[in-house]
């Protein structure tokens, strides 16, 4: 791993367990076990880094879904978009943390907002398909998603807090948001 790496690993480890706030760089430097020199020739500020890791984030997030499988079925779709997500934020709950501290965080520039919502253009393609096909809901696009994140949001709050969730619960959640978008 190299320095630039590990800065951005520590950061992201510091940012959740300690909060955005309350972690000063020279902690997360220490963290890396590296200078500050070092950690400032990467970032300029807390700012560009904690925009990074958001950027980083997304990217992960886009190559889930590449593409969609456009022979199956819009809901079989939906569903694999679904629990890929969950899944992906169930395996890093560090992500999930730092995305949840930053949700409607000033923080975030437009910029690394506009390369975020890149990892949900599949999506939106997916839900404007069904629309035209007269399968999900004739809603604007953009309440769709945020309705959709909402549920994704509570539904892994509530799974971090559980002891052991049954799976069952997972499809649960996905019948009722499918159920709710659906024409």
């Amino acid at each position: 791993m190299n320095k630039k790496e590990a800065i951005l690993k520590s950061a992201l480890k510091l940012l959740t367990e300690k909060g955005i706030h309350n972690t000063p760089m020279s902690a997360i430097a220490k963290e890396a076990g590296t200078g500050m020199g070092t950690i400032y020739n990467y970032f300029s500020n807390k700012d560009i880094l904690i925009n990074e890791i958001y950027v980083g984030i997304k990217e992960q997030e886009k190559g889930l879904f590449k593409t969609f499988e456009d022979e199956k079925p819009i809901k079989t779709q939906f569903e694999n978009y679904f629990v890929s997500l969950i899944d992906f934020f169930l395996n890093n709950p560090l992500y999930f943390q730092f995305m949840e501290q930053l949700q409607a965080s000033p923080i975030i520039t437009e910029e690394s907002r506009t390369k975020g919502l890149e990892a949900v253009e599949a999506v939106v393609q997916l839900i404007q398909i069904g629309q035209q096909e007269r399968i999900i809901k004739s809603i604007d696009s953009g309440e769709l998603l945020q309705f959709i994140g909402g549920a994704m949001l509570a539904y892994l709050r509530w799974v971090f807090n559980q002891p052991a969730p049954h799976r069952q619960s997972l499809q649960n959640q996905l019948t009722m948001v499918w159920d709710a978008i659906k024409e």
